[in-house]
């Protein structure tokens, strides 16, 4: 004889199994670089949602800036990585020329809210139609002052280049071989010559059409040149000088915090860190922008400060979108970053954060990106340029200069070369 099982028991346990499938726990990833700051707010973030998701259990991965990309890439490599990651916008040619390099987060448009973002921002992160990340903000380079060292100087905050240059001299008169007008590391000076030599000549630095770099010998001699004026010119420590004081976060080294870096050439989005460090009563305050004279593009390099992307191997697609929708675009999770990852793109966030009073004019992030959006800024910076490959290769003929073991001209030409082969060789 069959048993006939009444219906409200089968309705019964339908229930219970699905209250058991939802209450399952999830366990994601999310891993992300900084320094402590960052550190604490991303933590306290993930609470934030651990609160309102109690199935989701994140696990975080943070790190300094230091050994992350080489980290990723082994992840990247043996389909290991995290389900959520803070990724940047120059690795993009690196792990995903096909646009499959991480998961297509317009897969998951249910989950989060793209409307927040401003189409023409997306489309940096996208690639074959994909999209690889959302752009948690812009950022660019700009010059910030130490208003005490400058006003100690009795000069005003330089506003072409020629000025810039004879500020060095009298730092070294005035307050003292250990004072500099700008600190710069050498990948804050390769933007810095490209700024120049973009003004100058109104050229891109790369033609990847030819995947190779589209300046001259000559050009790239005076590219070199400048450098070594600005260093013989007392603008800024050479990289021997520089590297006597270690390995820490330039912003923790005491003639930083002390002041005798009287200024940085840095990106906006992390500029707090540098300020905050000071000695007070120092402030970072925006410089004008140096120009030449005739120059149609300041030379800029704008591009997404950082990206949350999804890992093409993630169990939980929709629940890493979940994750990154309410850092974002929640209300939680926006308060929670505030500015630590730059000036926001999501609109939710910029509304909420005005509203506050987290974003105010004068907060030297939010004034660094108003100087720079204020400038003429036309010119593309290709990806390829920000390559880790073709930085290293900079701070090495930087310190083949600064060390005796090659002239401007030999420099010049070999970072010509290896650059080439080594465009050649990431852009195949």
């Amino acid at each position: 004889m069959k048993k006939i099982i009444p219906n409200t028991l089968i309705v019964s346990m339908l229930a219970i199994f699905s209250c058991r499938s939802m209450a399952a726990e999830i366990d994601l990833r999310m891993s992300w670089w900084g320094g402590n700051g960052r550190h604490q707010v991303t933590l306290k973030a993930l609470d934030e949602f651990h609160k309102q998701h109690p199935n989701i259990n994140v696990k975080a991965e943070y790190t300094g800036w230091d050994g992350h990309l080489s980290r990723l890439t082994t992840q990247l490599a043996g389909n290991t990585e995290p389900d959520v990651m803070q990724t940047n916008w120059n690795w993009l040619p690196i792990f995903s020329k096909d646009g499959k390099g991480f998961y297509d987060l317009y897969k998951v448009t249910d989950q989060l809210d793209l409307s927040q973002f401003d189409p023409k921002e997306l489309r940096q992160t996208t690639v074959n139609g994909k999209l690889n990340g959302i752009p948690i903000s812009v950022t660019a380079r700009v010059f910030y002052f130490n208003d005490q060292t400058w006003s100690h100087s009795g000069l005003k905050y330089p506003a072409q280049w020629d000025e810039l240059i004879a500020a060095g001299k009298v730092f070294q008169e005035k307050l003292g071989d250990q004072y500099y007008p700008i600190i710069l590391e050498h990948q804050d000076t390769l933007s810095l010559l490209r700024s120049y030599m973009t003004q100058k000549y109104n050229t891109p630095t790369i033609d990847e059409s030819t995947k190779k770099f589209a300046y001259s010998r000559k050009q790239w001699v005076e590219f070199f040149t400048l450098y070594k004026k600005m260093v013989d010119s007392h603008v800024m420590p050479s990289t021997k000088y520089y590297a006597s004081f270690g390995k820490s976060n330039m912003y923790e080294m005491k003639p930083w915090i002390n002041g005798e870096w009287g200024g940085t050439y840095m990106w906006n989005s992390t500029i707090t860190k540098y300020s905050d460090n000071l000695t007070k009563p120092a402030r970072l305050v925006p410089g004008p922008y140096p120009m030449l004279p005739g120059a149609k593009d300041a030379g800029l390099f704008f591009k997404p400060a950082q990206m949350l992307s999804i890992g093409k191997s993630t169990r939980y697609p929709q629940e890493s979108a979940m994750l990154i929708n309410f850092l974002l675009n929640s209300k939680a999770g926006i308060d929670a970053l505030g500015l630590e990852r730059g000036v926001p793109l999501s609109a939710a966030a910029v509304k909420q954060l005005r509203d506050n009073g987290t974003i105010r004019d004068q907060d030297p992030a939010v004034a660094g990106l108003d100087l720079a959006l204020s400038l003429p800024h036309e010119m593309k910076t290709s990806p390829y340029f920000d390559d880790p490959q073709i930085v290293s290769l900079f701070g090495d003929v930087l310190q083949s200069i600064d060390y005796g073991q090659k002239s401007v001209t030999e420099a010049a030409d070999y970072f010509n070369q290896q650059g080439d082969r080594i465009l050649s060789r990431a852009m195949r």
